[in-house]
């Protein structure tokens, strides 16, 4: 918990990351000052334009997609530190998320965050392909956890592997299983009148996905500089506060590994008296699932918001 004399407060979210368009993104990595100055950075990074490269590859979750969401979730914040003053006494990034959220609470620096995302990006593709080829991550909702547990006792009755990877909400998760039981999935969902939404590979946040972690720690992390965070960064996984570099760099480690549990964090954060959260980045889940939104007033700092002309205020906290 947060120490305070009483008084609410405001929580920064960083979303994970889901299917989004460059068209969607792409004016505000053009004309905003934050964006245009920070994708300058990565381009020096990187060695190329990333925002060429963005425009011009294939696939919603390719490298040049994923560094670009993290530099987009990041304009965003200051943008919103900066001209409406959110100042943010928690912050919290669930999945994909959780790399913006390290970089903007001061655990890593800006640049080894776009070089970390980059090598990430390379090194997860390289052990998909030879490691779980056929294993995908299913996201679901209407789906609640009793109705859920019948469908998964009957996939492990079939000898199926499977585990639950993200719960946003009581009804709302993600299953990682192989990709031939996918329809049945699908089916046996929609006959108890769940919904399924999307299809993710490569997978996400599975136990089996051990050797990946510890290819990323060496590799990867080890290479990084880990900083005490200036602002408490709150784990996707339990909802435990960390308060040190190497808390954070645990946490993005489990993740490879540990399921998404967002209720947890909801939790913590009611708990730490936050009333607000500011959610920076494109998001069409986090920001929205009832969980948060029965509990908090949820400010979407996003293209739409911050494209909109607008006096320059200071938010009270």
């Amino acid at each position: 918990m947060v120490a305070d004399s009483g008084n609410a407060h405001t929580a920064l979210v960083f979303p994970g990351m889901g299917p989004s368009r460059f068209e969607d993104i792409a004016k505000f990595m053009l004309i905003n000052p934050f964006a245009r100055k920070l994708v300058a950075e990565a381009d020096k990074v990187l060695g190329y334009s990333l925002f060429d490269a963005y425009r011009d590859a294939k696939g919603e979750y390719n490298r040049h997609a994923q560094v670009a969401f993290v530099v987009n979730c990041l304009a965003f914040a200051q943008w919103a530190e900066d001209t409406i003053g959110v100042e943010p006494d928690l912050i919290t990034g669930p999945s994909f998320g959780g790399r913006a959220a390290a970089a903007h609470s001061g655990a890593v620096s800006f640049a080894e965050v776009v070089w970390l995302t980059s090598q990430l990006a390379t090194v997860m593709d390289e052990y998909f392909t030879a490691e779980h080829p056929d294993i995908v991550t299913h996201s679901f909702v209407r789906t609640p956890l009793p109705e859920l547990t019948k469908i998964l006792g009957e996939l492990t009755e079939a000898g199926h592997w499977h585990e639950i990877s993200c719960r946003l909400d009581h009804d709302f998760h993600m299953l990682s299983l192989g990709i031939g039981q996918v329809d049945w999935v699908k089916r046996r969902l929609s006959s108890i009148g769940g919904l399924s939404l999307y299809t993710m590979q490569p997978p996400m946040h599975a136990s089996i996905f051990a050797g990946l972690r510890e290819r990323v720690d060496a590799e990867i992390f080890s290479q990084v500089t880990w900083a005490d965070p200036v602002v408490p960064v709150i784990a996707d996984q339990d909802g435990s506060v960390r308060h040190t570099g190497a808390g954070v760099r645990t946490m993005l480690l489990d993740g490879f590994v540990r399921a998404v549990q967002w209720p947890d964090v909801v939790a913590t954060l009611q708990s730490s008296r936050v009333t607000k959260l500011y959610v920076a980045g494109q998001d069409s889940m986090f920001g929205r699932v009832p969980c948060t939104t029965r509990n908090f007033e949820v400010v979407g700092i996003n293209p739409r918001f911050v494209m909109q002309p607008r006096a320059r205020v200071v938010a009270v906290r």
